[in-house]
């Protein structure tokens, strides 16, 4: 693989966060176009990671107070009053176990450390995620609980880094 960048995410992003991001479902829900925006014009850290073919990956989180659709941000905003919620984290399947994903949380944790006191994030429990439970617990994330899905099918991981 190529060297990778870490910078802002740009408007001309947008087509291929999407199209990465809604490649890798179940892992991450599958966004419109126009929940993409949205997300996007919300977003208090939003970064990607571009190589010589293009984004390799992106992160994307919200700060606390937002007025987001979704459950698992509104768990952590009955639990805490100030924090970042990594809302996706996406690298692409040529660019895993390259240190993509590394580059992005350092950067990240470099980037926001003093702006807010922990980051928080979910992982799928069922269908099952090992790999990512694996990576966040080996970049200092720990597991403060499990919520389920109200139809059972679904659950997750719940995780916090404080800062």
């Amino acid at each position: 693989m190529s060297a990778v960048t870490i910078r802002e995410a740009t408007a001309a992003d947008a087509a291929a966060v999407l199209t990465l991001n809604n490649a890798s479902t179940p892992h991450v829900n599958a966004l419109s176009d126009e929940e993409c925006a949205w997300l996007v014009a919300h977003a208090a850290y939003y970064r990607v990671a571009e190589e010589a073919g293009g984004i390799a990956g992106f992160v994307l989180c919200l700060p606390a107070g937002t007025d987001y659709w979704s459950d698992n941000y509104k768990w952590f905003a009955a639990r805490y009053a100030d924090y970042l919620y990594l809302d996706r984290v996406i690298v692409a399947p040529h660019a895993r176990r390259a240190g993509v994903g590394r580059a992005l949380y350092n950067d990240l944790h470099r980037t926001v450390q003093g702006r807010w006191p922990r980051v928080t994030l979910e992982v799928n429990l069922r269908p099952p995620n090992p790999t990512s439970v694996t990576f966040h617990e080996r970049m200092g994330y720990i597991a403060v609980g499990t919520r389920e899905y109200d139809d059972g099918a679904k659950a997750v991981h719940m995780f916090t880094r404080e800062l």
